[in-house]
């Protein structure tokens, strides 16, 4: 079962990854409305997320439900985590407790 953990783990990082992608097409100037859904950055982020929604299908079936719930969750902090590092934006102090209590509230839960 922690095989299916891990994965579970890592298809809410990907997650969080392809909503990153998306967020950087929406920041861009495109050629014409077209663009702005057929660029590699779109197309990457939809495979990704697919793809998550097939990992998490099958690693469901193996794992307790109320781990993958919680595993989840996390893709709210690799969201606030990748859009620091790669897009450079600040999160405020409200982001920042949020998160905490996100992280706290899984500790609290699985101890």
């Amino acid at each position: 079962m922690n095989i299916y953990l891990l994965m579970l783990f890592i298809a809410t990082f990907f997650s969080a990854g392809s909503q990153v992608l998306l967020k950087q097409s929406a920041k861009m100037e495109h050629k014409s409305w077209i663009y702005e859904y057929l660029n590699w950055r779109v197309i990457t982020a939809y495979f990704i997320a697919f793809s998550v929604l097939f990992v998490n299908t099958w690693a469901f079936t193996k794992v307790d439900m109320r781990y993958g719930s919680v595993i989840d969750t996390f893709t709210y902090v690799f969201v606030m985590l990748l859009s620091y590092f790669l897009l450079k934006e600040k999160f405020n102090r409200k982001q920042l407790i949020g998160n905490l209590i996100i992280i706290a509230g899984v500790l609290i839960y699985t101890l």
